[in-house]
């Protein structure tokens, strides 16, 4: 898989995103879905702190990537809604989100300041795009019968 992240010289140079971010060869897409600040019971975490937000839903996304085999680096796109908007909710925001992502490879990134949430006490919701390499490496474990071939059942 190969990853380009271009910043055209014709844009601005941008400090907390890429603005292109093209992926090709062979690889798995990994879409996740827009991650809110519940707990395991879907219980608000940090109702109205976006300090604390921030922190639940990275670990959301973190446990989704994970469980789709994806890491942090493997990010291409990433898109944020926050409700009343700010520069200090924003600082906030960047602060958790740079202990996730490496500053020299930043992924495609858009922030839109949105009235309401699917609850009031919610601030943030976050998705990703990750694109992992499909490499042997990088592939689940397969859970068949040890020794079984690929593709086939192994007999009882």
């Amino acid at each position: 898989m190969r990853k380009q992240l271009l910043n055209p010289k014709q844009l601005f140079d941008p400090r907390f995103f890429t603005h292109t971010v093209a992926v090709s060869g062979p690889l798995k897409l990994v879409y996740v879905s827009g991650q809110v600040s519940y707990d395991r019971d879907g219980i608000v975490v940090g109702a109205r702190d976006m300090r604390a937000q921030s922190e639940q839903v990275f670990k959301c996304l973190t446990h989704n990537l994970k469980a789709a085999g994806a890491r942090w680096s493997d990010v291409v796109k990433l898109n944020g809604y926050m409700v009343s908007m700010n520069p200090d909710a924003v600082n906030l925001y960047r602060e958790v989100r740079s202990r996730y992502l490496d500053a020299k490879h930043l992924p495609a990134s858009t922030l839109v300041g949105v009235t309401r949430l699917v609850h009031e006490d919610l601030l943030l919701e976050v998705e990703v795009v990750a694109a992992v390499p499909d490499t042997p490496a990088r592939k689940p474990k397969s859970r068949g019968t040890p020794g079984a071939k690929p593709g086939r059942r192994a007999r009882r």
